[in-house]
């Protein structure tokens, strides 16, 4: 017996609960080319030469023969398969006018009926029609309660309904759900807003099964109780199990259920049944169940069903033909296209429990106890129950129905339409989308949907996407393409007066990697940072932080001056460049006129960037460079290619910049310098002794000033070729002086040029410095 915190049991005593007429049934589906008349079809079986019913009759006396579904139009199942068709045109809609049921009197050996009907030629299946079995409830009184509604929370813990209701949709508004199974509060508090109405059957017993599924989907966002996954849906319906005419199916009611239900709508199967030789397992194991579920989806309305408390291995599951029908890996595999739902445990990393049926059909899983949500009494007249024990597949399917409903939601008001169950499916199963549980190869449960993933990845991109571009051509992803020589952060000695217009979009100079100018000592001087949006909607109040650093080859953040912050109202959708404001460089933080190094970093409310911080970490560090689009550094300079009056060394354009050791300790780097310079250009890479000698660099006597007093080694280098430097131990927070020496042929300056030094670790780059040596440009 199951407890409410309240002491009010859950689930009624047996004495207390409604009687159930149930009739067990032979249910017997006919081969496709059999056309049975609905009215008098036990008479036309004989006439029609559809086997020896009279014989069946005298056999098994008083038996007696019905159309399985009651419909009030015999039509209705007929425009049903051809609306599928329509939807679907490679669906194969089962059909279902060729089931019948055979009524038994007591005392009837139904097995052998089944048996004996199985043997006919005319006959495609037949079987004993499952009895009533219990929602797949778990008896939990023992466990102990755990946190509030976490299945709500973040990734790992639950699906992330909170940051689903931040995008038009994301709770549930416009979407419409059926549930099936025993019985429920539809005047609960937490559930009376919604005017729930039940399409047919009896809302019979298990009033807190019901009402605990549907608290999970959709408890009112009220001042009361819990809050559901999907509180704004537009339409919750029920059917019930147990019949009102006496009797109890799962066939019929599902199919009562999608007869009113539109594209895109949710079924959800809180049930379980026992059938073939296996206990607590999927419903569709049962063939007419299976039919009508696939008809269910082949009209496009979303299926999500219980896998059942039995604890079976569905992979292992056989039907009376032999066939494996739950193994996709079998060639009797059969699809119904619903999404089956195992259960875990209600902490991360989550693990499958013992009780959960499992294997390759399952597609997702969910918390499988501790779900905090409503509940009820036995007499169904308490309004205000709530428990934190609810579980089993019960409470488990209810968290991935939410999930789906959200979908649709989301979809809907970004598109006007709504996706078709495969698509559903397809991205609540993806292990992309999800949370894996605690071993998947064992547990073989699938995966918790994870609404932020689904929003924020390419699979919905409704999020904001806001990104900083590492190069030009950058567009937004991970890449293994040149880092440090972003477009998007421009230093001018002047403000400008119409940014936008200047640098952003449709201003010509979008891809323009020369709008930068070198700092002008003496005057304030300003950046402007251009932003992209990849997302799916407008991110506003995006704030951009740049600092500068000294030209260096490792850009860490203790080498970082804040410079500045400002805030860009709202950054458009469609990857059109949106320009800041200038950012004021005051004279006064200057420290000398020449080329700085730059490190802008974006921070969103729907897209929040990283702080310095969380670079200190070399890990974090060496990840962020190239897979967080929300930070890009500017280590690109544009290089006046004539040599100063004054230069030293005569006639070489200087290159001062550092290579750095990494913050935390002493590592392992590489050490490369890439010119790109025409034959007859000189280049000529300056550093202290000490690190020449560390990077086993054979001095050269060049013909400088003060190179003989052994101040500086010089390395002539090729113009046009790698030099990479053996992997050298930098010590942490190195900073190594050095400097590169350029000289271009006077009859090509007019041309540009460029030449860069970088720093790599285990064999990638983490850092590097760009020159591009051009003409003199005019001052600004």
């Amino acid at each position: 017996m199951v407890t409410n915190e309240n002491g009010n049991r859950g689930m009624p005593a047996a004495d207390q609960r409604p009687v159930t007429v149930y009739r067990r049934r032979v249910i017997v589906k006919f081969k496709d080319h059999v056309q049975l008349p609905r009215q008098e079809a036990a008479r036309m079986v004989e006439s029609l030469a559809v086997g020896p019913w009279e014989a069946l009759a005298a056999q098994f006396q008083g038996i007696t023969l019905e159309p399985l579904f009651s419909i009030d139009n015999p039509a209705q199942i007929t425009a049903l398969s051809e609306r599928a068709r329509a939807f679907d045109p490679a669906a194969r809609p089962a059909n279902l006018n060729a089931y019948f049921a055979v009524n038994l009197p007591s005392g009837t050996d139904a097995e052998e009926l089944a048996k004996t009907l199985s043997g006919w030629e005319s006959v495609a299946t037949a079987y004993v029609e499952p009895p009533p079995v219990e929602p797949p409830f778990v008896n939990a009184a023992d466990d102990p309660r755990s946190g509030n509604q976490g299945y709500l929370d973040p990734a790992p813990d639950g699906v992330d309904a909170e940051y689903a209701w931040n995008f038009p949709g994301g709770d549930g508004a416009g979407q419409a759900l059926v549930d099936m199974e025993w019985g429920w509060t539809f005047n609960h508090e937490d559930l009376a807003g919604h005017g729930i109405t039940l399409i047919s059957g009896l809302n019979h017993s298990y009033f807190f099964h019901g009402s605990g599924v549907l608290g999970e989907i959709a408890a009112v966002d009220n001042a009361v109780g819990c809050v559901g996954i999907t509180p704004n849906l537009a339409s919750i319906r029920c059917v019930g199990q147990h019949l009102s005419g006496g009797g109890y199916s799962t066939a019929q009611p599902i199919l009562d259920a999608i007869a009113v239900m539109n594209f895109g709508d949710v079924l959800l199967l809180e049930a379980q049944t026992s059938l073939f030789g296996y206990s607590l397992v999927p419903v569709e194991i049962e063939p007419a169940v299976f039919d009508v579920v696939r008809l269910a989806t082949s009209l496009g309305i979303v299926v999500v069903q219980a896998a059942g408390n039995g604890g079976v291995d569905l992979d292992t599951v056989v039907n009376p033909g032999g066939q494996q029908i739950f193994n996709r890996a079998s060639p009797g595999f059969q699809d119904s296209g619903a999404i089956i739902v195992g259960a875990a445990s209600s902490t991360a990393p989550h693990a499958r429990l013992g009780f959960s049926c499992h294997g390759s059909r399952i597609d997702c899983y969910g918390w499988g106890e501790n779900v905090d949500t409503l509940s009820s009494d036995d007499t169904n007249t308490a309004i205000n129950l709530y428990t934190t024990g609810f579980n089993g597949t019960s409470s488990a399917t209810p968290i991935v129905t939410g999930a789906a409903l959200a979908i649709q939601g989301l979809v809907q008001a970004a598109s006007g339409d709504r996706l078709a169950p495969w698509q559903v499916r397809m991205i609540l199963a993806d292990p992309a989308n999800g949370t894996p549980s605690q071993s998947p190869a064992v547990d073989r449960i699938g995966v918790m949907p994870n609404l932020r993933a689904i929003i924020d990845s390419t699979v919905l991109n409704l999020a904001p996407d806001v990104y900083l571009r590492d190069f030009v051509g950058d567009t937004g992803d991970p890449h293994l393409g040149a880092i440090s020589s972003s477009p998007d952060v421009i230093l001018r000695q002047t403000a400008v007066a119409d940014p936008q217009g200047a640098f952003g979009a449709g201003s010509g100079t979008e891809n323009d990697m020369t709008l930068g100018y070198e700092a002008e000592a003496g005057q304030d001087n300003f950046v402007y940072v251009r932003v992209l949006n990849r997302g799916g909607s407008a991110a506003a109040n995006v704030t951009t932080t740049v600092y500068w650093a000294p030209p260096s080859t490792l850009l860490t953040p203790d080498l970082w001056t804040l410079l500045g912050s400002t805030t860009l109202p709202s950054v458009s959708t469609g990857d059109l460049l949106t320009v800041s404001n200038g950012i004021s460089w005051p004279s006064a933080a200057i420290p000398t006129p020449g080329h700085y190094c730059f490190v802008s970093i974006l921070d969103a409310p729907r897209d929040p960037g990283p702080t310095p911080a969380d670079f200190l970490d070399w890990d974090n560090f060496t990840t962020f460079i190239r897979n967080n689009n929300n930070v890009t550094w500017r280590n690109f300079n544009v290089v006046d290619n004539v040599p100063p009056p004054r230069a030293e060394p005569p006639g070489y354009v200087a290159l001062p910049f550092l290579a750095a050791g990494a913050p935390d300790k002493a590592r392992r780097m590489r050490f490369e310098i890439m010119p790109r310079l025409p034959a007859g250009a000189g280049v000529i890479l300056e550093l202290p002794p000490e690190f020449a000698e560390l990077l086993r660099v054979r001095p050269r006597p060049l013909p400088f000033k003060g190179d003989d007093k052994c101040r500086v080694v010089h390395l002539p280098l090729n113009h046009c070729g790698c030099t990479q430097f053996p992997e050298v131990i930098f010590p942490a927070k190195a900073r190594i002086p050095m400097r590169l020496l350029v000289k271009i042929p006077e009859e090509l300056r007019q041309h540009e040029f460029e030449l860069f030094a970088r720093q790599l670790y285990e064999g990638e780059e983490v850092g590097r410095v760009t020159w591009r040596l051009a003409p003199s440009r005019p001052p600004l």
